[in-house]
């Protein structure tokens, strides 16, 4: 387990500071002893092995609290991202069986009506300020029942399905115990490093790349609210970082934020996928900071291949990772060639690497699991060498900024509204998000974008909302009435930035 690394740490090297988050700095000794205090108190409430908690927390040390808590008890954490509202969050407190929600105050004022809705059925605990501090006196480890076995769930994370509905993917123990080591090993992490991390601690990405790989080496994470391109340098500066996580969108507004060159700073390395190969090579020659592209999903248990200290070719996303093979496929399972395009698939010898199914979800894991292989849905092909190109989805999830979106989930709330008789959403190449969102739209009768986009906010997060806006006379489909995303692009070129619109508007004001 992660935290056995916690505990062997605390002995070993009490003093040394575990996370730093503002003006806090919080050791080894205290995280294990903060984290034996949740996790008797979590007991007292009735939480025990197999129990499933949702938490619903930003980025602070409670959050890291309340993980670290639940997984000494043997129970199952369903971190949520914070941005759901509506029904996706209601859907997904109900799928996974939550029995109790742990909770920051604020954010349950502001969704109290949905999560309330749930009844009885869903305990709710408040994420109060005392899980931040330290003990005054020590706390023993809290003894658990049984051990939990290095395959049984650690974590159910969601992300989204084709269908409109997110999946649950169940990540075993041993997939963040593996997460750790390999990160350690390929990025060389040692008790000296200081990992930066801002991306949300509900994304698979800092859990897997960061957290673990601190707990592994007994190095120190320094978790900031959220990401600020204009203090990038500074934070990193003053904290001392030497390395971050990142996805795409990050370099590329860094890239963007510091257009000169940039070294005055500890920042050795930074790891993550979705890097363009110009903005991979500005962020190195312009800042110092090693890139390590890699490739992978939540369900990989974080990546199966990476550019690291010892293998890089830029462009690529690397080579596999130990004990991952990978092939790729025609659309009848049939294995290509090197040089040719298909679908990426991986298996792995370490049994528990990946992730073991989807939550409740037989149907969607017998499509991804198949006769030992993940089929991730994802197009891309492998050099003479071995190393990785992806080359786009094969799957309809539009990547925007990190977040995997369906577009049939906005598609649905779209349709609700009396002016649209018909819709679809697509991705559309972006710079600086990787991916944005257009949704062309058949009028039933005349409505302005900005009425459509104030019409989603409140029953889908901000990130899913389109920024364009496209009206045509009808939406291509199939005999079966499924959308030809392919044609889309080529009738809806013209299309309103509802960005743009909102800056006019704003000017006129002003």
């Amino acid at each position: 387990m992660i935290t056995d690394y916690l505990y062997l740490h605390a002995a070993n090297q009490r003093e040394k500071a575990f996370l730093v988050y503002g003006e806090t700095e919080i050791n080894y000794g205290q995280m294990a002893a903060m984290v034996s205090a949740y996790a008797r108190r979590l007991r007292g409430l009735g939480v025990c092995a197999g129990s499933r908690v949702a938490i619903l927390c930003g980025n602070r040390p409670a959050f890291l609290v309340a993980w670290f808590a639940v997984s000494e008890l043997g129970a199952v954490t369903v971190p949520l991202n914070v941005g759901l509202m509506g029904e996706g969050l209601r859907y997904t407190l109900r799928q996974s069986e939550a029995e109790i929600l742990l909770v920051e105050p604020e954010l349950y004022q502001a969704k109290r009506g949905d999560i309330d809705e749930l009844g009885d059925r869903l305990r709710k605990e408040m994420i109060e300020p005392d899980m931040e501090t330290p003990p005054l006196k020590q706390v023993d480890r809290c003894l658990r029942d049984r051990e939990p076995e290095p395959l049984s769930a650690n974590s159910i994370l969601y992300t989204s399905g084709t269908t409109g509905l997110p999946k649950g993917a169940v990540l075993p123990h041993q997939a963040y115990v593996s997460a750790g080591i390999d990160m350690v090993r390929s990025l060389e992490v040692n008790a000296d490093d200081r990992i930066m991390v801002f991306l949300p601690l509900f994304h698979a990405n800092p859990q897997m790349y960061a957290v673990t790989s601190t707990l592994t080496a007994g190095a120190t994470l320094v978790l900031l609210p959220k990401f600020s391109a204009s203090r990038f340098f500074d934070d990193a500066v003053a904290y001392g970082a030497t390395g971050f996580t990142f996805v795409g969108t990050v370099l590329s507004i860094l890239e963007k934020q510091h257009a000169g060159a940039c070294r005055g700073h500890g920042l050795k390395w930074c790891v993550g996928g979705g890097a363009p190969e110009r903005v991979w090579r500005e962020v190195q020659s312009r800042y110092g900071i090693r890139v390590h592209e890699l490739y992978g999903m939540t369900e990989t248990g974080g990546w199966v291949t990476m550019n690291t200290l010892n293998e890089t070719r830029m462009g690529s996303v690397g080579r596999p990772r130990k004990g991952v093979e990978i092939a790729i496929r025609d659309p009848e399972g049939r294995v290509l060639p090197v040089g040719e395009k298909g679908e990426i698939t991986a298996a792995t010898s370490v049994e528990g690497m990946f992730f073991t199914g989807y939550w409740n979800n037989p149907e969607s894991t017998a499509a991804t699991l198949k006769q030992g292989w993940l089929y991730t849905g994802d197009r891309g092909y492998l050099d003479e060498d071995g190393y990785l190109y992806f080359d786009g989805r094969v799957k309809e999830l539009i990547r925007r900024g990190g977040e995997m979106i369906a577009p049939s989930e906005i598609e649905q709330h779209l349709l609700k509204h009396p002016a649209v008789r018909d819709c679809a959403v697509m991705g559309v190449p972006d710079e600086i998000m990787g991916e944005e969102l257009k949704a062309v739209i058949v009028a039933a009768q005349p409505v302005e974008p900005g009425a459509l986009r104030d019409f989603l906010a409140g029953r889908i997060a901000g990130y899913m909302i389109p920024r364009f806006f496209a009206f045509v006379d009808e939406i291509p489909k199939t005999e079966t009435q499924k959308i030809k995303r392919h044609e889309l692009a080529r009738i809806a070129a013209d299309a309103i930035d509802t960005r743009l619109a909102a800056q006019h508007q704003k000017r006129l004001v002003g």
